[in-house]
């Protein structure tokens, strides 16, 4: 039976993915919605398999505010001290649409080197 902890060694390849994928998905969130930390965790979390905790995104929501993707403001909680809200800047915008047409990109290419597989011998083409 497969190893299904991704943990295991050879499964690390599913964490390398997602950490891959979640700077695209942070910004998709934010797409369409302000949000702080935890709220952009649950939205990952409705993701099969893209299950993230705080201490992974948090890092990545300051490098992209660093980068001028992202825009932040300060709004009083109902539970504590006042959250930190991330917004999508128009250079984010910019980011997420490359992003994402890069993704289309290699998502479709490496579904072809899926389904199909490589030719025998490229060179003969």
């Amino acid at each position: 039976m497969p190893n299904k902890n991704p943990t295991e060694p050879g499964q690390r390849w599913i964490i390398q993915m997602r950490k891959g994928l979640l700077e695209l998905c942070i910004l998709a969130v934010l797409q369409r919605e302000d949000g702080y930390g935890y709220l952009i965790v649950q939205r990952l979390k409705q993701v099969p398999d893209l299950t993230m905790n705080e201490g992974t995104v948090y890092p990545i929501l300051q490098r992209l505010h660093r980068e001028g993707c992202l825009s932040t403001y300060r709004l009083p909680s109902e539970n504590g001290p006042p959250r930190r809200w991330f917004r999508l800047t128009d250079f984010g915008r910019v980011r997420l649409l490359e992003m994402t047409q890069r993704w289309q990109r290699m998502h479709q290419g490496v579904d072809l080197l899926v389904q199909a597989g490589l030719p025998q011998n490229p060179e003969k083409q």
